[in-house]
């Protein structure tokens, strides 16, 4: 999975659960990222993601040759205050929703068409409304 330049046609985002399955070669995400690397989509996620992805038993190397494709998005102090004012605009708060605004700001800023694949449809249209189209994973 070499990182590539792209025409920027879009871009796709991986949730922690995106990232999950495909760190585990899940056949649908595997199929929906060479999709969307085929349209000239650049993939990405969140760093909060990989925080949220990894657990003990992901094999390292696999994990480290899966993110080398992607483009890893920073969390820093202004994307942490976008982040919460869209938790405080969803009216959501707290830990649980966290790493969710970060990923849906993260998404928000990404170059136009936006695809995000989730595991958690109901909390990302709260967080990002219609301007993301999300795909259940």
């Amino acid at each position: 999975m070499a990182r590539r330049k792209l025409s920027h046609e879009g871009t796709l985002v991986l949730d922690s659960e995106g990232l999950s399955k495909l760190l585990d070669d899940d056949e649908q995400v595997v199929a929906l990222v060479a999709e969307a690397r085929s349209r000239g989509m650049e993939v990405v996620i969140s760093a909060l993601t990989v925080i949220e992805a990894v657990h003990v038993r992901t094999d390292k190397s696999r994990l480290n040759w899966v993110l080398s494709g992607l483009r890893v998005v920073p969390v820093g102090d202004e994307e942490a205050r976008s982040a919460s004012k869209l938790l405080m605009d969803a009216g959501l708060h707290g830990h649980r929703y966290a790493i969710d605004a970060a990923v849906a700001e993260a998404a928000l800023r990404q170059h136009r068409p936006v695809v995000m694949l989730t595991s958690d449809i109901d909390d990302m249209v709260k967080l990002c409304g219609d301007r993301v189209r999300l795909v259940a994973v």
